[in-house]
């Protein structure tokens, strides 16, 4: 079979843009900051985004156009037909769809409330009126017309479908943000919302700094589409005539430019309104905005349908992302067309959708708890895996179509995600397993010797890294 390839290097952007974006900046963004000390919160996303993010996107970028496979096919091909790598490839293809089928919940949330805001069906009671709403069998067929649209796209292919859906969402998202954000800086009061998200804080991300490293991280991870596959999908339509570094340092920036774009508009918004900023969780966006909009009567519903339509744009580009995943593998490694792919894989998502829009918790579990778990465990593999397992050929691949600058840095690169990211990585995740359980994140006393817990974590995260290097070296290995 024959594989798609992208048309050209701005649908390829846009496409990579487009799944980075999605609720994960335009949505979650602004709320991880509010929730997070704000400017303390930008700030150190900002250092992640540029340390490990865009180093992580190169190491996806690498394996999939290495490889020209999904992330199983990658994985497996690039090991000389590990089963193990194999194995860790399929996990990245699961993770996804867990992603998606919370993810197509709040996608059909959207959806319903781009509908109401033409009537104005919440402004009466905006927080009882998303209570009514969020889950439930309605919940699940509002879900099931955005998992509808989603699967149209992807079953309309790379060139088809994808790229060119993206050559036209993309821009829109960004014109109507930019408009509304021109709209809300005309509100009185709005100007506390920018000094509230871009006024730095030192002293509270000193003092804070290890409640806020966790959420940072896992909103990079998020946003930026690594640690699932994503990347490394998309990358496997790449002609080799690509800058690799270059694509991934412009869809970094485009990225987080969305996001900073998003919180613009949300923070003077709800400083306008006298809004809570930090009141978090699934459905802050809906009550906050949806209030917000309920006071301006015939223009709050105008308002209200451009707003939820740009969330909702940016929601589908990601999910178009998401479930190209499964749909590749299942065209690459089970050789099915990819309209039964897509068919397949859209019944086992509108399944996990069921059960997380019928159960609350189960979509806490979802979205929240697995997700941000698997995510950063994800990169962390596939890092090693480019610094040990590909070693040399990660870095002929890097350097195809690179310039001068980007083939200059190409070693110091390779040492970067194969030892200091995974070691952060996985420093992040025990920490997060850590307080998802429960345990205690007091000093330790070892041999009569107190030491910091987070210091515990941290020696345990370089002996599993140097574990994993040690038995993953070979001498195809750079260093």
């Amino acid at each position: 079979m024959t594989r798609e390839t992208w048309k050209t290097q701005v649908g390829f952007i846009l496409a990579a843009v487009g799944s980075a974006v999605g609720l994960g900046n335009v949505w979650r963004f602004p709320w991880m900051t509010a929730n997070n000390g704000g400017s303390a919160f930008l700030l150190l996303y900002l250092c992640i985004i540029v340390l490990v993010g865009v180093p992580g996107l190169l190491g996806a970028f690498v394996i999939g156009r290495r490889s020209k496979r999904n992330p199983v096919g990658a994985l497996r091909s690039l090991s000389g037909g590990s089963r193990l790598w194999g194995a860790f490839g399929l996990l990245a293809v699961c993770t996804t769809v867990l992603l998606v089928s919370f993810y197509t919940v709040v996608g059909g949330w959207f959806v319903r409330y781009t509908a109401a805001s033409v009537t104005g069906g919440y402004f009466a009671q905006p927080g009882a009126y998303f209570g009514s709403v969020n889950y439930g069998l309605p919940a699940f067929g509002f879900a099931l017309l955005f998992l509808a649209a989603t699967a149209a796209i992807v079953y309309g292919g790379v060139e088809r479908g994808i790229e060119r859906a993206t050559k036209v969402m993309m821009p829109a998202i960004v014109v109507l943000l930019v408009a509304l954000i021109g709209w809300t800086f005309t509100r009185p009061g709005s100007m506390a919302g920018l000094t509230f998200f871009l006024s730095p804080d030192l002293a509270y991300l000193r003092t804070h700094f290890l409640d806020i490293l966790p959420a940072a991280v896992g909103q990079a991870m998020f946003t930026l589409s690594v640690g699932t596959g994503t990347m490394i999908t998309y990358a496997s339509y790449l002609g080799e005539e690509r800058s690799l570094p270059f694509d991934a340092t412009t869809i970094a920036v485009l990225n987080t430019a969305v996001g900073v774009l998003a919180g613009l508009l949300v923070f003077p918004l709800l400083f306008s309104f006298g809004l809570d900023v930090g009141s978090g969780g699934p459905g802050a966006i809906f009550v906050s905005v949806a209030s917000a909009f309920s006071t301006l009567g015939l223009v709050g519903r105008l308002l209200g349908v451009v707003f939820f339509a740009v969330v909702l744009l940016a929601a589908l580009s990601s999910s178009i992302s998401m479930l190209e995943i499964p749909v590749a593998y299942l065209v690459d490694e089970r050789d099915f067309s990819r309209a039964r792919a897509t068919g397949v894989m859209a019944g086992v998502v509108a399944v996990g959708a069921a059960i997380c829009a019928l159960d609350a918790s189960v979509f806490s579990l979802f979205a929240d708890t697995l997700v941000n778990l698997l995510m950063p465990t994800g990169l962390a593999g596939f890092l090693l895996f480019v610094g040990w397992v590909l070693g040399k050929n990660a870095l002929e691949e890097y350097e195809a179509g690179a310039g001068g600058l980007g083939r200059a840095l190409g070693s110091p690169w390779l040492l970067f995600v194969g030892v200091p990211i995974p070691i952060f990585l996985l420093f992040t995740v025990i920490s997060r397993l850590l307080s998802t359980l429960g345990v205690s994140m007091a000093p330790l006393s070892i041999l009569g010797v107190t030491v910091a817990s987070s210091t515990a974590v941290l020696a345990v995260a370089v002996v599993l890294t140097a574990v994993a290097v040690l038995g993953l070296r070979r001498p195809d290995s750079v260093f």
